[in-house]
């Protein structure tokens, strides 16, 4: 893996509070930035609020408060919901108070402006406030609306200046089809190249001050055009490295050798995968390396936004089920790179059937058998034999799985992969019957069952370790129950069989209490709303 990885996640609009849908961009970022970690990589994790927004300053409007008032409220919001997630990033940007922003912004405009590529002239087209886009006649649906916010797009008709994305046609096309710039799912990266090839349209990148209603950024030496939001916020995955500061973290995350993954949803890969690297091309800057799209969190099989009004407050499900049980079920249950769609019922299944039931009971009934049995402290193991061998052979193949599984986006089966992992120490327990071994008498019972004792515990050791990216909180626990420190939980660790003997093994309580059937209820209830 890359030594320095920069991963981020798209900077959300805060006209209202965050959904499940965010919670999903989150923890996936979350996931890859600790498993990149767990295997060496030094990594930063970025993520933010894209404040100078038409959207926000008119949702500011309908409430009749001022726009940096709302944005400052919910991007609080957003800030909330990463630390209920488990999620630290190393840094946090708004775009509108952040002082590393408008200069580097400004900065990126006049690079861009110097190479020829930015005019103005006028202009008449359809934008969707919900997208911030134009949007052509043949984007739109049966019913003459953009299909991604099922709203009419708006006429508009006014001078604006213009960035020339048709010069970067081949240039996109190139670095593409040379892996240059790596587009996750394939589907994804087949989209994208068919809208490049299909003739690239210069880009308007600037709106008037009175349709932008005076929010945002001015353009340099016009301050009757405001910077077309997209290529404000899009400059956050460099402002907030220093640039156009040469050094730094600028230096060793973005200019210097390194991994630049931005993880996004499917509904902005054209601005990410598109516009981006030819601005920066323009700018004489380094691209991305990857853009990993992943898809939708629905609700009876329809998409959950803020425009659509049918947004599902994640924090009521961290309340009501626990930070670690929806992390899971969005990493394993939801398809990372396609829809998914989720229910109370579906949540407290996974947790009780899953990280309940199998995880949880493994990790109770091992610990309170070496608690009882060797006086809470780990057994030398004799010989292994057979099922140990294969034992040994699952935690190499999960640990293999799960790295692929990260390697490729496809993180639904790295967690897949670590639960058949599970489910063979599952199998390993009840093959061996320890329970049985304790009631007998004499040494060669005791011996084996010192052996078996060993290795389920060596299982848990290796199950913490797989298990941090998705579940860090309920890892770290597990871990500590097995002798561990947080920082032993790293990737070099999970060669088999290096649990030392004597180890202190601590019995608490249940990992993942069962939750009540009862409990599943009233997913459809639970709204984000845009008040303050």
């Amino acid at each position: 893996m890359t030594c320095k990885t920069y991963v981020t996640t798209a900077i959300p609009f805060v006209n209202a509070s965050p959904h499940i849908g965010h919670a999903l961009e989150l923890v996936i970022t979350d996931a890859l930035a600790r498993h990149a970690r767990q295997r060496g990589a030094s990594v930063r994790c970025q993520t933010g609020t894209d404040d100078n927004s038409l959207k926000n300053a008119l949702a500011a409007e309908r409430l009749g408060i001022p726009t940096a008032e709302l944005v400052a409220h919910h991007a609080a919001e957003f800030a909330n919901l990463g630390k209920r997630l488990g999620f630290h990033p190393d840094d946090f940007i708004r775009t509108s108070s952040d002082p590393r922003h408008s200069p580097a912004v400004i900065a990126l405009w006049k690079r861009c402006a110097a190479a020829g590529d930015i005019y103005k002239r006028n202009y008449s087209g359809l934008y969707c406030v919900g997208c911030e886009h134009f949007l052509a006649v043949e984007e739109l649906d049966g019913a003459g609306c953009c299909p991604e916010h099922r709203i009419a797009p708006e006429p508009v008709s006014e001078e604006n200046y213009f960035f020339r994305l048709s010069r970067y046609q081949d240039f996109l096309l190139g670095v593409i089809d040379r892996g240059v710039l790596r587009i996750e799912p394939a589907e994804r990266r087949a989209e994208v190249r068919a809208f490049i090839a299909s003739g690239l349209r210069d880009l308007s990148i600037s709106r008037s001050r009175e349709r932008a209603r005076g929010w945002g950024i001015p353009v340099p030496d016009d301050p009757e055009q405001i910077i077309y939001v997209w290529f404000d916020a899009l400059t956050n995955y460099v402002s907030a490295l220093g640039w156009p500061s040469d050094g730094g973290e600028y230096s060793t995350y973005w200019r210097g050798p390194s991994r630049r993954a931005h993880v996004i949803g499917k509904g902005v890969v054209r601005f990410h995968a598109v516009y981006w690297p030819a601005i920066l091309r323009s700018a004489s800057l380094p691209l991305p390396s990857e853009i990993l799209s992943h898809g939708y969190v629905t609700a009876d099989g329809q998409k959950i936004g803020k425009s659509l009004g049918n947004g599902i407050d994640p924090t009521v499900l961290i309340d009501r089920y626990g930070c670690d049980s929806v992390r899971y079920f969005l990493l394993r249950h939801i398809h990372t790179t396609k829809d998914g769609d989720i229910s109370s019922a579906r949540l407290v299944q996974a947790h009780n059937a899953e990280l309940a039931d199998q995880l949880g009971n493994l990790a109770q009934r091992v610990t309170a058998l070496v608690a009882r049995e060797r006086h809470g402290q780990v057994p030398a193991p004799s010989t292994p034999g057979t099922l140990e061998h294969a034992l040994a052979k699952a935690a190499a193949h999960a640990s293999d799985d799960v790295a692929r599984g990260f390697d490729t986006f496809a993180l639904h089966k790295a967690a897949s992969a670590l639960f058949r992992f599970v489910t063979a120490a599952n199998r390993y327990a009840d093959q061996t019957a320890p329970w049985s071994l304790a009631k007998r008498s004499g040494s060669a019972a005791q011996a084996s069952l010192d052996t078996v004792l060993y290795h389920l515990v060596e299982s848990l050791r290796v199950v913490a370790i797989l298990a941090l990216p998705f579940i860090p909180e309920s890892a770290i626990e597990l871990a500590t129950r097995v002798g561990l420190q947080e920082q032993e939980l790293c990737w070099d660790a999970l060669a088999w069989g290096t649990l030392p003997v004597g180890t202190t093994i601590y019995r608490r309580s249940p990992l993942f209490p069962k939750v009540s059937p009862e409990a599943a209820h009233g997913i459809r209830a639970e709204r984000s709303t845009p008040t303050t």
